[in-house]
């Protein structure tokens, strides 16, 4: 099994950085009743949301250890509590620890099986452990729920992995609805689109998609910067190929990208 990032693991999570990041503050202070005393610890389920926050906001920033406490807490306050399990199934997935996610993962389908986050970080966790055509069933599940309120993440998902599995026209597809209903511009649908047309031999098409994802960084990810290098190579324009070069070099000199640009394997 190839070693996976937690860049890529991280696109799955089914908390936004705002929910997570305000979740220290409101245990510390929001749950405090009108004698001083702290709600959470009087509410199972709250408890459990609240320490399911906080294991996703350290999952996020790749402290794994503390994750795994902060999720043990919330499902001893409360075994039913399934978003806690499809975390923790995120962050066994990260470790390698692929019985242990995939036991989580089971337990929050059996309790919540049309959930849409729980699909999509189940079908995330698939993708990315090597089962890229079984994930995308889990998407479109996800994308099933009239309430799901980020369905441009689970097309995003899937765009992603039916692109890895070769299906181009179907990445196509649900890449170009997560642009469409994209309420950020959409800079993940993108830099995938302009891989796609890479593959396709549609050099412009991929350069406009390059072009608009850019502008959305800062820094430029090496995955882009790697995508401009063999892009512009492609398209005989030297000048873009050399710039997107010294800035791998300098921004990333360690990365698998430029290793790969070392070796010159540009395809």
């Amino acid at each position: 099994m190839r070693t996976l990032s937690l860049t890529r693991w991280v696109a799955g999570i089914f908390l936004s950085v705002a929910c997570v990041v305000s979740a220290q503050a409101q245990f510390n202070s929001d749950q405090l009743g009108p004698t001083g005393r702290n709600l959470a610890t009087n509410d199972p389920r709250n408890r459990a949301r609240i320490h399911t926050e906080l294991g996703a906001m350290y999952y996020q920033g790749g402290n794994m250890s503390v994750a795994l406490d902060e999720l043990r807490i919330a499902l001893n306050a409360d075994s039913s509590y399934y978003q806690a399990y499809s975390i923790r199934g995120l962050v066994y997935g990260a470790l390698k620890e692929y019985g242990k996610a995939e036991s989580d993962f089971r337990s929050a389908l059996n309790i919540a099986p049309n959930d849409p986050e729980v699909n999509n970080n189940y079908g995330w966790y698939l993708c990315e452990t090597g089962k890229e055509r079984q994930s995308i069933a889990y998407f479109l599940n996800a994308l099933r729920s009239p309430l799901y309120e980020t369905p441009e993440r689970a097309y995003t998902n899937a765009g992603t992995c039916a692109l890895k599995a070769g299906d181009l026209e179907g990445a196509q597809g649900y890449l170009l609805q997560a642009v469409q209903l994209s309420r950020d511009g959409g800079l993940g649908p993108r830099i995938q689109l302009a891989k796609l047309f890479y593959r396709r031999g549609v050099l412009e098409e991929s350069r406009v998609y390059l072009s608009d994802a850019l502008k959305m960084m800062e820094p430029p990810s090496a995955e882009a910067l790697w995508l401009g290098i063999r892009l512009e190579r492609k398209l005989g324009n030297k000048g873009a190929e050399g710039g997107y070069a010294s800035q791998l070099r300098s921004r990333y000199p360690t990365s698998p990208e430029y290793q790969e640009f070392l070796k010159g394997n540009f395809e």
